[in-house]
C-alpha cells in the first residue's frame, strides 16, 4: 500500500515562491524521484493528447531547437485573444526561445457568442480557451490576478479600477519566475491600444523592464525566494492605425483623432511621431516541419477562442512581416535589427555570460561538451529514424545535471550563479521532453471503467466510458499504460499515482510495480485502487471574489498565483532509464466521456461535492405586488449510486415555503432534479432580500453548487457559487395576458427575467420563423447578437416585417455589423465602430419623458437608470431614418451625446424597437430599473396611449 507520509505532506504543503522559480524546470532540484511541488504539480500538462505540431518528427525538430539556444521572451497583453499568436509561434517554433505569455486578466467582461456564461464563469471559460490555444503558440501561459470589469476607454481608468501597484507586482513576479531575455507586447501604453486594459498592458510591459531588476521593488517576493532579473530588450507592436490626418493617429476606444504622441516608459521619455519599426517578425515564413507558417500556426490556435470570434478559419499562406519597436535595451542596440536577440549571445555557450564573478573554466568547458552533444543530435536527427539521435539526447541530460550540479558547489558569485543554474534547469526539462519524442514513448494513466470490454471485438471498440467526477470517500481504480512504440530498449524503474493535495490519499498498486525492461513494441500496464479522502480538495478555481464590483480577485491559494489553476486531482508517474539518463514521464489522470458528434474525449478527473446544489438564475425580481412566486433549486448527484435528502430553504423573517421541506430521491451519478418551492413573501419592498437552499445528505450540509461552464468541444470546468438567491423588489407592472416569443442570441436569459414578471416566453426555432403563427405573440424580443448566430433571420426579415406592420412589437437587442442596413422596416446604420457607453454611471437624459412608451404601464424616470452594472450598452445606432424616435441619450466623458441606444419606431399596425442597453447584463443582476423598462418594452402592443 502507498500512503502519503506526514512528512512529504507538510512539505507540499508549504507555500514556497521559490517554487515558482524551479516550477519553470520542473523539479530537477528535489531530485526525479521526489513529489512535485504544488506550483509544478499545477502546471502539469493535463491533455491526454498532443496536438499535431508538438508530436513525432515536428515536435522533436522543435525540441532540437529549444535546446540549442538560450533565447527566452515573455509577451505581456490585457485578456485572452489580445496577443500576437504569430510571433509567439515563430519565436517557440522557429527561434526555439523558451516563450511566455502573462495574460492580465482572464476577459470576464467580454462578450459571449458560445453560452451563457457571463462574468467569472466566462473568465473560466476563456482561461480555457486561452490554454487550447496556447498549444498552438508553444507558450507557458501566466496569469494577472486583476478583473476584466468592461470595456474601458482609458489607460488612467484602467489603473484606478486596478490599482497600479497589484498589476506591476503580477508582472514583476512573472519576470522574476520566467526570467527572460526579452519582454514584449502588442501595446504601447497610448490612446492608439484602445481599451485601457490594453494601454495598462503596453505600459506595465516597458515599466517592468527596470521593476523586476529592482530588489527594492516588491521585496516579499524576494524575501520568499524568487530573485531580482533585468531582461535585456523590450519591445512593443507598432501601432496598427497609421497617421490619416495631419499629427493625429486614431483611438478606437473613444472614436476619435489624437495628437501623436507616445510614451517611452522605460526611459521616461516621449515620442513625437509613430514608433519607428526596428524589427520584422517574418511571421508569414514557414515551419517546414509543421509545413503551415508561424502566422497560421498562430490564427490556428487564435481560433480557439471562440467565445470572442465566433470560431476562425485557417487564413492562406502569405509573406506576412509583423512590425516591432524597441523601447529599451541594455546591450548595443541601434537602427533596424534582424531579430529581437541581435547583440546577445543566445547559443548554449552564452549561458556563461550571465557569471558576475568566480572561475568559469568548468563552466565554459562544461557548455561547450553540452552544445557539441545538441548539436550532434540535431545533425544526425531523421524524421524516419528518430530514436537514433536519443543517445546524444540521453548524454545531453546527463551532461546537463552534472553540470548543474558542479555549479551549485562552484564558488561562482551571486548574482549569476542562481541564473546560470536556472538556466540549466530549463536545458534539462527541455531534454526531458525530447527524449520520450525520440524514443516514441507514450504515457496515458485513466480512471478504470467499471467494466472491461471483452469478446472478440473488443480491441475495436476503443476506449470505455467512465466517470468524469470523483466524490470524497469514494473508491475507483485508475489505469496505466506505457507503451515503448520506438526501435530502442528502455527501462521502466517504477510507475505511481500521486495525489496533488496534502491529504492521506489511500492508493493500492494491484502488482507491485518494479524495474521492468521494455523491448521495442512493448507496454506495460498496471493499476491502482484509489479510496479519496473525505477532505479531499476540490476541483475549483483558486482565486474568487465577494462580489463583480470588485475588481481584482482575492486568492484562495497563494501557491498557485499566476497560473492558470490549482492542480487536478491526482497524476501519474512513470521513472524511465534509457542510456544511463533518468527522468520521469507525468500524466494527469483523465476520464473518457462520449460526446454526440464528436466523439470520446479525455478530460482530467474532477474532484466534487456529493451533492450539488445550484439556484439559476442566482438573481431576480419580485415585484411588489406578488402574493406568491415560484422558486426552482436544481440538485445535481456525483454519488455512485442512489442519494436519498432533504432539500430546506432559509427564508427572510415572515416568508414561507411550500414544501417546508424537499426530499429528494437521486437515482445515479449525473442525476439531477428540480426542487420547486412555491414562495409567500411576509411583505416585499424596495430592497434585497437573501434566499438560502440547504440539501442533508447523509448528515453533511451542502449549500453551494457548481456548474461547468464551456460548450461543447472546449474543456469544462466547474464554476461555483453558493446556493443563495437574491430577490429584489422591484415596483413593477405588465400589461395583463402577455404572449411574448423569444429567439435566442449569444448568451442572454431573457426568459427568465420575463418569467419573474410573470410572463413565460415562449422559444422561437428556425422553423417557428419560417412557418408558424407569429401574430400570437403581442412582442418578439430577438436576443443579443442574434443577427450573428442565427442566420434565418436574414431569410425571416418578410416575415418579420410582416408580423409588425400587422400589429406586432418586435424588441431586437444589441447588435453588431451584422445588423446592418435592410434588416428594419426602415434604414438605419451602426457606422463601422458601433458606439457604446461603458460608464454604468453615466448620465442618461429622457429625450421625450411623455413618450408612451416610458409611461405605461410604469413611468421611467432617470432613477432607473441608478445601480446599473459595468456598461449602459453597446452597439448604440450611428445613423437612422427619421421614422425612428430616440427616447433617452447617455455619453461617456469627452463622448458625444448618444442617442441612438433606444430607438421605436411605428411600421403599419406595430412597434420596431431597437434596444441598444445592456439590459443582458442588469436583468441577472436584479436591476430594478431594467425590469421595468423591459416590462414597458414588451408592452408596448397593449400601450393604450400608443394605439
Amino acid at each position: 500500500m502507498i500512503r502519503l507520509q506526514a512528512a512529504r505532506r507538510r512539505s507540499l504543503a508549504r507555500i514556497v515562491l521559490a517554487s515558482g522559480v524551479v516550477g519553470i524546470a520542473g523539479s530537477l532540484l528535489a531530485g526525479p524521484a521526489d513529489k512535485l511541488s504544488p506550483v509544478d504539480a499545477a502546471q502539469l500538462n493535463t491533455y491526454a493528447m498532443p496536438i499535431d505540431l508538438n508530436r513525432g518528427a515536428a515536435g522533436l525538430a522543435r525540441c532540437l531547437l529549444e535546446l540549442r539556444t538560450r533565447a527566452s521572451l515573455l509577451m505581456v497583453t490585457a485578456h485572452p485573444d489580445d496577443e500576437d499568436g504569430g510571433l509567439l509561434a515563430y519565436q517557440a517554433r522557429h527561434v526555439g526561445a523558451r516563450t511566455a505569455l502573462l495574460t492580465l486578466n482572464r476577459g470576464e467582461g467580454g462578450q459571449n457568442a458560445m453560452s451563457t456564461d457571463f462574468y467569472d464563469a466566462l473568465g473560466l471559460v476563456r482561461t480555457q480557451e486561452l490554454m487550447q490555444a496556447d498549444r498552438y503558440y508553444g507558450v507557458q501561459q501566466f496569469w494577472g490576478t486583476v478583473i476584466d470589469y468592461g470595456f474601458s476607454k482609458t489607460r488612467e481608468e484602467a489603473l484606478h479600477q486596478w490599482g497600479y501597484e497589484r498589476v506591476l507586482s503580477d508582472t514583476v513576479r512573472v519576470v522574476r519566475m520566467t526570467r527572460p531575455l526579452v519582454i514584449t507586447s502588442v501595446f504601447v501604453g497610448a490612446p492608439t491600444d484602445g481599451h485601457g486594459n490594453h494601454q495598462v498592458a503596453g505600459q506595465i510591459a516597458q515599466e517592468v523592464f527596470n521593476a523586476a531588476g529592482d530588489p527594492t521593488q516588491f521585496p516579499e517576493q524576494i524575501r520568499a525566494g524568487l530573485r531580482p532579473w533585468k531582461p535585456l530588450k523590450v519591445y512593443e507592436r507598432v501601432p496598427f492605425f497609421a497617421p490619416t490626418k495631419e499629427k493625429t493617429i486614431y483611438d478606437y476606444a473613444t472614436d476619435k483623432y489624437v495628437p501623436i504622441r507616445f510614451r517611452n516608459y522605460a526611459d521616461k521619455t516621449w515620442i513625437d511621431q509613430t514608433p519607428s519599426t526596428d524589427v520584422k517578425i517574418p511571421e508569414g515564413s514557414t515551419d517546414p516541419a509543421a509545413g503551415l507558417t508561424f502566422l497560421q500556426a498562430g490564427r490556428e490556435g487564435w481560433g480557439y477562442q471562440k467565445s470572442q470570434n465566433g470560431g476562425n478559419t485557417l487564413p492562406p499562406p502569405n509573406l506576412y512581416t509583423a512590425p516591432y519597436h524597441r523601447y529599451a535595451s541594455r546591450v548595443s542596440a541601434s537602427g533596424a535589427e534582424q531579430s529581437f536577440y541581435d547583440g546577445v549571445d543566445i547559443s548554449l555557450t552564452g549561458i556563461a555570460t550571465l557569471s558576475t564573478g568566480g572561475d568559469t573554466k568548468f563552466l565554459i568547458e562544461g557548455l561547450k561538451k553540452l552544445s557539441l552533444c545538441v548539436e550532434s543530435a540535431a545533425a544526425h536527427f531523421r524524421a524516419d529514424n528518430p530514436g537514433g539521435i536519443a543517445p546524444d539526447l540521453a548524454s545531453g541530460l546527463k551532461l546537463t545535471r552534472e553540470l548543474t550540479e558542479a555549479v551549485k558547489t562552484s564558488k561562482l558569485s551571486e548574482p549569476g550563479k542562481s541564473d546560470i543554474a536556472f538556466e540549466l534547469e530549463q536545458k534539462a526539462q527541455q531534454f526531458e521532453v525530447a527524449l520520450p519524442l525520440a524514443l516514441n514513448l507514450s504515457f496515458l494513466a485513466m480512471v478504470a471503467p467499471d467494466k472491461e470490454p471483452t469478446g472478440p471485438f473488443a480491441a475495436f471498440g476503443g476506449s470505455q466510458s467512465t466517470f468524469t467526477t470523483a466524490i470524497p470517500g469514494q473508491k475507483f481504480g485508475v489505469k496505466t499504460q506505457f507503451l515503448n512504440g520506438g526501435s530502442e530498449q528502455v527501462k521502466v524503474a517504477g510507475v505511481s499515482i500521486e495525489p496533488s493535495d496534502d491529504k492521506l490519499w489511500k492508493i493500492v498498486a494491484e502488482t507491485a510495480p518494479s524495474q521492468t525492461m521494455l523491448q521495442s513494441n512493448e507496454e506495460l500496464r498496471h493499476k491502482f485502487a484509489v479510496t479519496v479522502p473525505e477532505d479531499a480538495t476540490f476541483t475549483r478555481a483558486y482565486f474568487e471574489r465577494p462580489s463583480q464590483e470588485q475588481p481584482y480577485y482575492n486568492l484562495t491559494d497563494e501557491r498557485f498565483r499566476n497560473l492558470s489553476w490549482a492542480p487536478y486531482p491526482l497524476s501519474a508517474k512513470a521513472h524511465v532509464i534509457f542510456d544511463g539518463a533518468e527522468w520521469d514521464m507525468r500524466q494527469v489522470v483523465q476520464t473518457n466521456t462520449r460526446l454526440e458528434g464528436i466523439g470520446m474525449k479525455q478530460e482530467p478527473l474532477l474532484l466534487a461535492p456529493a451533492i450539488s446544489v445550484s439556484l439559476v438564475p442566482a438573481s431576480g425580481a419580485v415585484p411588489l405586488s406578488s402574493k406568491k412566486f415560484s422558486f426552482t433549486c436544481r440538485l445535481y448527484s456525483n454519488v455512485k449510486g442512489p442519494a436519498k435528502g432533504v432539500l430546506r430553504l432559509e427564508l427572510p423573517r415572515g416568508w414561507q415555503a411550500t414544501p417546508a421541506d424537499y426530499p429528494f430521491a437521486l437515482s445515479r451519478d449525473g442525476d439531477s432534479e428540480n426542487a420547486s418551492f412555491e414562495i409567500t413573501p411576509g411583505s416585499v419592498s424596495l430592497k434585497r432580500y437573501e434566499i438560502r437552499a440547504v440539501a442533508d445528505y447523509r448528515g453533511k450540509k451542502y449549500s453551494e453548487g457548481y456548474r461547468l461552464v464551456g460548450y461543447t468541444g472546449l474543456r469544462p470546468y466547474p464554476y461555483y457559487q453558493a446556493a443563495t438567491y437574491q430577490a429584489t423588489g422591484v415596483d413593477v407592472k405588465t400589461a395583463p395576458d402577455l404572449h411574448v416569443g423569444f429567439v435566442p442570441g449569444t448568451g442572454d436569459d431573457l426568459p427568465a427575467a420575463l418569467a419573474d414578471l410573470g410572463i413565460n416566453a415562449v422559444t422561437l426555432s428556425k422553423s417557428d420563423l419560417e412557418g408558424a403563427d407569429l401574430q400570437r405573440f403581442d412582442a418578439i424580443v430577438l436576443g443579443v447578437r442574434a443577427y450573428s448566430v442565427r442566420p434565418e433571420l436574414r431569410a425571416a426579415y418578410g416575415r418579420l416585417m410582416d408580423y409588425v406592420k400587422n400589429g406586432g412589437v418586435l424588441l431586437v437587442q444589441y447588435n453588431l455589423q451584422n445588423l446592418d442596413d435592410g434588416n428594419g422596416p426602415y434604414a438605419f446604420s451602426l457606422g463601422s465602430n458601433p458606439a457604446k457607453v461603458v460608464d454604468e454611471n453615466s448620465r442618461v437624459k429622457l429625450l421625450d419623458p411623455a413618450n408612451a412608451v416610458l409611461n405605461w404601464p410604469n413611468k421611467i424616470t432617470v432613477n432607473d437608470f441608478n445601480g446599473w452594472e459595468e456598461e449602459r450598452g453597446h452597439g448604440f445606432m450611428e445613423h437612422w431614418d427619421a421614422h425612428y424616435q430616440p427616447l433617452i441619450e447617455t455619453n461617456d466623458p469627452d463622448q458625444p451625446p448618444q442617442r441612438g441606444g433606444l430607438l421605436v419606431a411605428r411600421f403599419g399596425k406595430g412597434v420596431y424597437v431597437y434596444d441598444a442597453l445592456a439590459l443582458y447584463r442588469q436583468l441577472p443582476a436584479g436591476v430594478s430599473g431594467a425590469y421595468r423598462l423591459l416590462a414597458n418594452l414588451v408592452s408596448i402592443g397593449k400601450n393604450p396611449d400608443h394605439k
